[in-house]
């Protein structure tokens, strides 16, 4: 539970890294995109944005002397993130650094030579990002944000909370090929459980609402929700559907449990942002990006929100508790 505040402490002393960069000295300082599909004020994103700059700075690039960012808040729209790759694109930057496979897909259409790294795609080689985990082989590597069979981990959780569980239904999104088999992993676990899961595409606002409207007509069922683009376009409106029908949800992703959701399980996205700085650096260096395989995470992080599941009338069990790295209050 302290990571996180340790670790956003320690940004507040950013200013005081040593100006003494290990990084070779140049006349004119290299450039660094970053391309987001947020909003400038998402705090979440601003957090992982400094775990990049940490990352990078601890590496000895240090901005205003040897290095320049030039950071595009596109948003989750796809028309906006395909204009601000184009744009950013056109700068030829020494390194992009792009948020997951929306952001990424365009990136490729608008460039095969600039390096791009990404701290997060889900299954970067169904969504053609590269040719192969190991190698990756073009311009573009990264960190996944999932192995597909830790995607059974989130059933078993929604289980362990709310053990009266038998129905869950999954959202995914349906224009991604993670999609498809984050939901295939949760099918294989299910039996032995004892839950029955329905895949639900959240694609489309009413879609959503009419789907999980419908589900929640029957006793003892509950939500698991995703990771993809769609996600985020309609992370709200998912948050007030389960909080309406009073179903107990398992999110992909911090922000959920800290906006009202019952629980998250996934990737710690600040170990993400900060490993991607290492990869930014040896690219600058002089490393290809196609030859830098392509990681799974390494730290994962389970977050409680007990104001939710107290408004569905659930105790939490100690062992579950025990096992949190942050609990919300």
């Amino acid at each position: 539970m302290s990571t996180r505040r340790d670790f956003i402490t320690l940004l507040g002393g950013a200013a005081a890294w040593p100006l003494a960069a290990r990084a070779q000295q140049r006349d004119q300082p290299r450039r660094i995109g970053l391309l987001l599909p947020a909003a400038a004020d998402d705090q979440e994103f601003q957090v992982w944005v400094a775990a990049l700059h940490q990352g990078l700075g601890q590496a000895g690039w240090i901005i205003g002397r040897n290095l320049r960012i030039d950071t595009h808040w596109a948003g989750p729209n796809g028309a906006d993130i395909s204009r601000h790759a184009a744009e950013l694109a056109a700068l030829a930057p020494d390194v992009i650094v792009a948020h997951g496979s929306s952001t990424v897909g365009p990136l490729l259409r608008a460039t095969r030579t600039v390096p791009i790294v990404f701290p997060i795609a889900g299954d970067p080689v169904g969504a053609g990002l590269v040719e192969s985990l190991a190698r990756p082989g073009g311009n573009a590597t990264g960190f996944m944000t999932f192995e597909y069979s830790m995607s059974g981990k989130w059933l078993e959780l929604l289980k362990q909370i709310a053990p009266g569980t038998t129905r869950a239904a999954v959202l995914r999104d349906p224009t991604q090929g993670a999609g498809t088999g984050l939901f295939a992993a949760i099918q294989a676990v299910a039996p032995s459980l004892h839950v029955e899961v329905s895949p639900v595409d959240m694609r489309f606002a009413d879609q959503i609402e009419r789907a999980v409207a419908s589900f929640a007509r029957s006793a003892n069922s509950g939500l698991v929700v995703t990771a993809g683009a769609s996600s985020v376009i309609h992370r709200d409106l998912i948050l007030e559907l389960a909080t309406r029908h009073k179903l107990p949800a398992v999110y992909y992703e911090r922000f959920f449990a800290v906006a009202g959701g019952l629980m998250s399980y996934g990737p710690d996205r600040i170990d993400q942002y900060r490993r991607a700085a290492g990869y930014v650096d040896r690219i600058l260096k002089g490393e290809k990006p196609g030859e830098l395989p392509v990681q799974a995470p390494t730290k994962y992080e389970l977050v409680i929100n007990l104001k939710a599941a107290k408004a569905l009338g659930l105790d939490v069990p100690a062992t579950l508790l025990a096992r949190t790295d942050e609990v919300i209050e």
